[in-house]
């Protein structure tokens, strides 16, 4: 997980393009727009967060900034 790949989703794609290409990921498929990662597995990852930071944006009204500390705690709490 890299969080500028995170941060570079979030301000180029409105939530509507990433659920989409969640969804062409999850069918196997490539998404309509580059997501950087190693490996398929870790682009998942990148837009996952990126869905989950720019809903967060929405349903708290937070900017980026707070959403992705949000996230990156979050994935701490589910590591230790």
């Amino acid at each position: 997980m890299k969080l500028p790949v995170i941060k570079q989703l979030v301000e180029n794609h409105s939530l509507e393009e990433l659920k989409k290409a969640e969804a062409a990921m999850e069918e196997g498929e490539m998404p309509a727009f580059e997501v950087k990662g190693e490996d398929e597995g870790e682009q998942f990852t990148h837009v996952i967060a990126a869905v989950w930071v720019k809903e967060k944006m929405a349903t708290d009204g937070i900017d980026a900034r707070s959403a992705m500390r949000e996230y990156t705690q979050k994935v701490r709490n589910s590591i230790s």
